[in-house]
């Protein structure tokens, strides 16, 4: 993780919250760490191809955002100089208890303001015990790193 002279950042306040609202507080960050970490986004147009729709200049600003404080890193792809892969850094593999937890809130408490919201296989097993689910999901995306 970069130190505050590195990307200097403009907490409101003391409160650990607020400070993390502060770095992950805006609309998109979460859905693109989700979106890495369960869905196996990559590349740039890998986010464009998703049923969120980022525009283009906010992904870009988001990711480039994610990579300076650390918890993404881009690097190009081997046999593509023009594109780029986009991957986890340890610390945002640390907010996987973070995306799981906000799956359950939602799936237990949205559904009357947006009755859309789908059931996934995977629920039922976040749902019986948390943190394998977590370790689980951060294993395979390891795995999958390692294999690339």
């Amino acid at each position: 993780m970069l130190t505050p002279n590195e990307h200097p950042i403009d907490f409101r306040c003391s409160c650990a919250i607020t400070s993390s609202l502060d770095i992950l507080g805006d609309r998109w960050i979460l859905v693109i760490i989700k979106q890495m970490l369960i869905e196996n986004v990559e590349t740039f147009k890998d986010f464009l191809e998703r049923p969120e729709a980022i525009a283009t200049n906010v992904l870009t600003k988001r990711l480039k955002w994610l990579e300076e404080i650390g918890l993404i890193t881009k690097t190009r792809r081997p046999d593509n100089n023009k594109t780029n892969y986009y991957h986890l850094t340890e610390e945002g593999l640390d907010l996987t208890p973070v995306i799981v937890d906000l799956a359950l809130w939602s799936h237990k408490n949205l559904r009357a303001l947006n009755p859309t919201i789908g059931d996934y296989e995977e629920l039922e097993d976040m749902k019986e015990n948390k943190e394998d689910y977590c370790k689980k999901l951060i294993r395979k995306y390891r795995d999958k790193l390692s294999r690339e």
